[in-house]
Order: structure tokens, then sequence, then C-alpha cells
């Protein structure tokens, strides 16, 4: 089974209410949940760091899930990673002083969800990636946390964990 990593934003913490939910969709399908605090850590390059050293080459089928400047931080670390699923809630991407601006998502299937009316990073910024990258996109009726989509969220990322299950059954 899977071992999914979360990796919060950048005013949030390990268990905000978007992780909670997400975390019990990945338990109830038997998958191991990791979520790292990166709260002391304003870099979100430092935290890429932190996750690979969290990570540490593990030989299981890994999904990487974001939020914020946690979406930058699993896409980049995608690259070393190649996770089976990238999980991106309004990712910041194209942000300034980023080392990164669109980090190349490296997984077999990447799944961005962004609020419309986001004033923090804008929706432009993930129809961008998701156009360049062919990256599965929905986008919502909200703003930048989410958090009053969680049910939709849940959804769409169960639906990946499915997929995700299933061609480890094959």
């Amino acid at each position: 089974m899977p071992t999914v990593y979360f990796a919060h934003g950048k005013e949030s913490g390990p268990w905000g209410s978007k992780i909670l939910a997400l975390a019990d969709v990945a338990r109830s399908k038997g998958i191991e949940v990791v979520s790292p605090d990166y709260s002391d850590l304003a870099d979100p390059d430092e935290r890429v760091k932190r996750l690979l050293e969290i990570w540490n080459g593990s030989q299981d089928t890994t999904v990487l899930v974001g939020s914020s400047m946690g979406g930058y931080v699993s896409a980049v670390a995608s690259s070393v990673i190649k996770p089976a699923g990238l999980f991106l809630m309004a990712p910041a991407f194209f942000i300034p002083g980023y080392a990164a601006q669109e980090p190349p998502p490296c997984a077999d299937r990447t799944t961005i969800v962004h609020g419309w009316n986001d004033d923090i990073v804008p929706v432009e910024h993930s129809i961008r990636f998701a156009r360049k990258f062919r990256a599965e996109l929905h986008l919502l009726d909200s703003d930048h946390r989410l958090n009053d989509q969680i049910p939709t969220l849940t959804i769409l990322f169960g639906q990946m964990l499915n997929n995700i299950i299933e061609e480890l059954l094959k």
C-alpha cells in the first residue's frame, strides 16, 4: 500500500482541517499517513529538504499532497521521489523568490485543485501550470484555503487513491 506524505502551507500546520479530512480518506483505504511539521521553516526549499530527509528513499509507493507552499514543496520533491500521485491544492507556483518557478510534476498522476477566488495565489498560476504539464485541474468556487470545499477535496483525493490502488493490484 502507498504512504501519503502531506506538506502544509506557510501559515498552516501539519494537522489542519484539510489534512485531517484527507488523512481520514487515506486511512480508510489502509494507507499510512505522514504529516511533518514545517512551521519552523519559512524557506520553501528548506521544507523540500526536510521532506526528502523524512522520505529517505522509501521503496513504498508514495503519494505527495501539498497545499499552497506545501504544493510547491511536494512538486519540487516529486523530481526525486517520483510519486505515484501528486495532489496539489492552490499550489504556490510562479512565486517571486522561490527557486523553482514551475517545478515539473514527476508523478504518474497529478491533480490540482484551486479556488476561483484565491487572493493569495492567483488561479491563473494553476491554469498555466496544468496546461503546460497536462495535469488534471479542478477549479472550485472557493478561496485560497478551500476549507468550504473539503467534501469535494475528499472525493477527488479518494478517486486518485483508488486509481493508484487499482494500478498496484494489477
